[in-house]
């Protein structure tokens, strides 16, 4: 395929010029322009054939969101003419930042015949998922500079862009509060999540329901028995991909928000030596991480993640409530990720609770709108009122929601976008000292 340049363009409209101010007419356009269509086909045939190319692909695979990734072309020439040319690689728009992309994907290379370069293509995605390489298009230039031969090739490579977990901020202290809880908290009331740590002496207020008869005999002071947060138990969290994960908060879906919140309480159960699986989950499974060690966890929540995205489809709670059941078959911690709104958890949610409350423990986290309590706030115009008038509904609506929830023994955190990753620790943690789990 031939490419006419500006060049070319630019040199046939100046040699027009004079020819149509001195004497217009068709003969003396051609006299003009055919040493220049003889020179546009001279330097097209000196130009180096672009389909002939080889071309290869190697750099980043995987990115977290919000950090750049960079993607090698190796281009080698392996003709007898030098090569020329501008390169355009292309790839999805959401790969750059807006008004980016023209700079970022275009590359200007002289490669002698038999040699090879390497250019460089940096990508900053804005989204999470897979992007794929698009097609590379190699426009190669003659001497002159006014017909190229262009070409284009398909080098397939794809970059996977990871969650961006920017919870993990929180994670040092949470830990800090982890390790102060096995090593200092004993509890003297003995719950099913809790394991025998040792004897100390009796002090007045202990529960006389710990004292350790048989230990007690063999000395001549009361003892009583301690207990810590048992190890090795069962985490199991559920994304809810239906329809309300979709609704926007602030700059990102609802989903992304309780994403992030189930990569913290991910990295903090598995360090505190529990087994934690993933379940996404609408009218049916969409991913799923399961039997992970402790070490693998993380990495394979976060390539599990990336390619989610919220699916305009009322969930399905009956057949989510049995996958559930049927993944966690023995006492778990169930972590639901989903909204509080009234209508999906009354008509949806609520009348399975029991299935899942008599076996399981089970916690509902969801991304409440700050707006709302801004709104709430609102004073002033008539509008002001009608809004907050609004919002504190929207609150009341919420709260009663939460209440009907607890009262079928479910643990309900209620948190902005920016709190709900730590809030939904707090919880574990808190569950996890008093022997909850």
């Amino acid at each position: 395929m031939a490419a006419l340049t500006g060049r070319a363009a630019l040199l046939a409209a100046l040699g027009s010029v004079p020819v149509g101010i001195l004497e217009p007419s068709w003969a003396g356009i051609l006299a003009v322009n055919a040493p220049l269509a003889v020179a546009c086909a001279v330097d097209y045939a000196l130009a180096a054939p672009a389909r002939s190319l080889a071309l290869a692909r190697s750099g980043d695979t995987s990115v977290r969101l919000g950090d750049p990734a960079e993607v090698h072309l190796t281009v080698t020439n392996p003709g007898t003419r030098p090569l020329r040319a501008r390169i355009r690689d292309a790839w999805p728009p959401s790969s750059w930042l807006p008004g980016t992309e023209q700079r970022a994907s275009r590359h200007t290379v002289r490669i002698p015949p038999g040699e090879r370069r390497r250019l460089t293509t940096r990508l900053l995605p804005t989204r999470r998922g897979d992007r794929h390489a698009d097609r590379v298009t190699v426009r190669s230039y003659g001497p002159l500079g006014l017909l190229a031969r262009q070409g284009t090739h398909t080098v397939p490579w794809t970059v996977r862009v990871l969650p961006p977990f920017t919870s993990r901020k929180h994670l040092p202290s949470r830990l800090a509060r982890l390790r102060e809880m096995d090593g200092r908290t004993s509890l003297l009331t003995r719950g099913e999540g809790t394991e025998f740590d040792s004897l100390r002496d009796y002090v007045p207020g202990d529960d006389t329901r710990s004292i350790d008869w048989r230990a007690t005999a063999r000395q001549d002071k009361v003892a009583v028995r301690t207990w810590r947060p048992e190890r090795d138990r069962h985490i199991l969290i559920c994304l809810d991909t239906g329809r309300t994960s979709a609704g926007r908060v602030g700059d990102a879906p609802r989903l992304d928000s309780a994403m992030d919140a189930a990569l913290l309480l991910a990295a903090l159960a598995s360090r505190a030596g529990d087994r934690v699986d993933l379940l996404a989950h609408d009218r049916r499974p969409r991913a799923q991480v399961q039997g992970r060690s402790a070490g693998d966890i993380l990495p394979a929540f976060v390539n599990a993640m990336a390619t989610l995205e919220p699916e305009l489809v009322e969930t399905d709670a009956r057949t989510l409530v049995s996958t559930v059941l049927r993944n966690a078959p023995r006492r778990s911690l169930v972590v639901l990720l989903t909204s509080l709104d009234a209508a999906p958890v009354e008509e949806g949610l609520l009348p399975l609770l029991p299935r899942l409350t008599q076996r399981h423990t089970v916690l509902l986290a969801s991304v409440a709108d700050p707006h709302i309590a801004d709104m709430a706030q609102s004073r002033g115009t008539p509008d002001a009122v009608y809004e907050a008038a609004a919002a504190a509904q929207t609150q009341a609506q919420r709260r009663r929601t939460a209440d009907q929830l607890a009262r079928h023994g479910v643990h309900v955190v209620d948190a902005t976008p920016d709190t709900l990753a730590p809030a939904l620790a707090d919880a574990y943690l808190s569950l996890k000292a008093s022997g909850r789990l």
